[in-house]
């Protein structure tokens, strides 16, 4: 009986750690590439983007730390959620966790983009290019950037498919919730397919991103939030 009782902790522990870290991300996320990023760097003008680099360099700076703690928040999700589905399915927990870590690893490839980025934008006396080559360099780094977390996504993609389908099996948590998961995680795939190797078709990216977009904002979110409130509770009944 004591043994039953420690699991079932273990796991309310693990469902409330993970959700909290869900929502953490998830604000760092918005601070970082929805405020930060977003508002910063123009596409396609390197003058305006490395002025604005330049003039909100503090701004710029938080956006990486924002991404530091979404990198070590990322870590913590991967071990709550294998610690709490693990019961359900250890070898898809498993399999769920290591896709994770590889895209937490691969995000962190990408973030060093962002450190040079700012190394770059710092400083035009520590280079020896000229105004234009050290616009072209940031351009090239915020590129490499946005390349490689699109590829990253592709996986973390895969991540969701894996939990969604855990989640599905599971008579302990919502249909509604698992089904959100697998949209998104298609979303997620389909969408950085597109975006990493099929970038000129356009108008079929901001399709795809206008069908998938709430499930890839409810889904990881949404069950970030049941495991807040829900997650792991022994039924009194």
């Amino acid at each position: 009986m004591d043994t039953i009782q420690h699991e079932h902790s273990k796991r309310r522990k693990s469902a409330l750690i993970g959700g909290t870290a869900l929502i953490i991300m998830a604000l760092a996320a918005f601070f970082s590439y929805g405020f930060v990023h977003e508002n910063l760097v123009l596409q396609g003008d390197a003058t305006a983007t490395f002025n604005n680099l330049k003039s909100s360099n503090t701004l710029f700076k938080a956006g990486i730390f924002g991404w530091i703690i979404i990198l070590i928040t990322d870590i913590v999700v991967t071990w709550a959620f294998y610690i709490f589905l693990e019961p359900i399915n250890r070898s898809l927990a498993l399999l769920a966790a290591w896709l994770r870590l590889t895209y937490t690893t691969i995000l962190g490839v990408a973030i060093l983009n962002l450190v040079f980025v700012l190394l770059l934008s710092n400083s035009t006396d520590n280079f020896s290019f000229n105004i234009n080559q050290l616009q072209a360099h940031v351009m090239f780094f915020l590129k490499a950037f946005e390349t490689v977390w699109a590829i990253d996504l592709i996986i973390f993609g895969g991540h969701l498919m894996v939990i969604g389908y855990i989640a599905f099996k599971s008579s302990e948590i919502p249909k509604v919730i698992s089904i959100l998961l697998l949209l998104a995680a298609t979303g997620y795939i389909i969408i950085n397919v597109f975006i990493s190797f099929f970038s000129q078709y356009d108008e079929v990216i901001s399709i795809l991103k206008f069908i998938f977009n709430v499930p890839m904002i409810l889904g990881e979110l949404g069950f970030g939030i049941w495991l807040l409130i829900k997650g792991g509770k022994v039924s009194k009944a």
